[in-house]
């Protein structure tokens, strides 16, 4: 029983370093293909304007695209670094959330037909970094201990 005990309490000392890095880059690699694609293809946005959910609907296509293609570029390497995650993945998940809305939901729950199954997978993937942070192996981790650390000495 020991045994399993240490096996068990080792798993979850692991999980707080490797489950959340999992989960970043596989993230970081999706939405930096999907800015990467936007770079280097044509504004398809005018022609879900009108689908997209408010306020985002109010903004040109050409803006609506650019900003897109940058937070998806930008909060890429923000996940893979581990810095400042719980925004990055919260932006990230309102901005899957209104492709799904604007993109997705007309097509069903498949993949082939460009349906809302993956956008969901990501949604559910992106909550427990919102959620628990980041993990250990991140800089906002490293942040955390260096501003706390000074900050404890500053008040103590």
């Amino acid at each position: 029983m020991d045994s399993l005990r240490a096996l068990l309490g080792w798993l979850d000392g692991l999980g707080t370093w490797l489950a959340p890095l999992g989960l970043r880059l596989l993230l970081a690699w999706e939405f930096w293909l999907a800015g990467v694609e936007k770079y280097h293809g044509r504004n398809w946005f005018s022609e879900f304007r009108e689908q997209f959910p408010f306020p985002f609907h109010l903004l040109p296509p050409e803006i609506s695209w650019r900003m897109v293609l940058w937070f998806e570029l930008i909060g890429a390497v923000a996940l893979l670094l581990g810095l400042a995650t719980r925004f990055v993945a919260l932006a990230l998940s309102l901005l899957t959330v209104a492709a799904v809305f604007a993109v997705h939901a007309d097509a069903g729950y498949n993949v082939c037909d460009n349906g809302w199954k993956l956008p969901l997978l990501y949604l559910v993937m992106l909550l427990p970094l919102i959620l628990g942070g980041p993990g250990k192996l991140s800089l906002d981790c490293w942040l955390r201990g260096r501003y706390l650390e000074s900050e404890r000495r500053l008040w103590s």
